[in-house]
């Protein structure tokens, strides 16, 4: 009967520790994802102005100048927090410090 009580504290214990485990796991995943997701929601957002000052103002205008400017800040922001950044025009992540400093010139 001892030998019984004492398996069953020890897989209540394992029990509890994996689903600690587990909770843990995933509260520190959401941050990461949420991050990903700002920097996408952003990037987004900075190119689609980008675009619309181009549009209405012309390409090399000052209103287009400053929206590249916060494309590139954007970008570096992204990099260095996720080391991947997200391209607007193509619609996928990109895991290489790889973009044009003048793509959209």
């Amino acid at each position: 009967m001892r030998n019984l009580a004492k398996i069953s504290f020890h897989a209540k214990f394992s029990l509890a520790a994996a689903a600690l485990a587990a909770v843990f796991a995933f509260a520190t995943a959401a941050p990461a994802v949420r991050a990903g997701d700002d920097c996408q929601e952003r990037m987004a957002k900075i190119d689609h102005k980008l675009h619309e000052a181009i549009e209405h103002h012309g390409n090399h205008s000052s209103q287009a100048d400053h929206w590249r400017h916060e494309l590139a800040q954007q970008r570096d922001r992204c990099w260095a927090a996720n080391h991947r950044w997200w391209s607007e025009d193509d619609h996928r992540w990109h895991s290489e410090r790889d973009w044009d400093e003048h793509d959209h010139d």
